[in-house]
C-alpha cells in the first residue's frame, strides 16, 4: 500500500503557491495589501506564497476572491494541469 506524502510537500501544493504569488502579482498587489484586504498580517500571505503554511479550502476561496479571482475556474485551471493523478502526490 502506497502512503499518501504530505500535501504541503507535494508538487501541486507548490503550483498552488506559484498560482497564488502570480494572481496577486496580476492583479497589482503587495503582501499587505493582500493581507489587509484579508483581514490578516502580512507574514500569513508570505508563509502561504513560501509554502510554510497550507491554505485550506475555505481560505482558498478567500484569498481567490480578495485577488479578483473565481475560485472554481483558478481550482479547474490547476486541477486540469495535474490530471488523473493517483492521490499519492508526486
Amino acid at each position: 500500500m502506497r502512503l499518501m506524502k504530505k500535501s504541503i510537500h507535494s508538487t501541486e501544493y507548490e503550483a498552488i503557491c506559484r498560482k497564488l504569488l502570480e494572481m496577486r502579482r496580476l492583479a497589482g498587489m503587495t503582501q499587505q495589501q493582500l493581507a489587509d484586504a484579508l483581514a490578516r498580517e502580512q507574514s500569513f500571505v508570505w508563509r502561504i506564497e513560501n509554502g510554510e503554511r497550507r491554505l485550506d479550502l475555505l481560505e482558498f476561496f478567500w484569498v481567490c476572491r480578495a485577488l479578483g479571482q473565481d475560485a472554481r475556474a483558478v481550482y479547474s485551471e490547476l486541477a486540469s494541469a495535474w490530471g488523473d493523478g493517483d492521490g499519492g502526490g508526486r
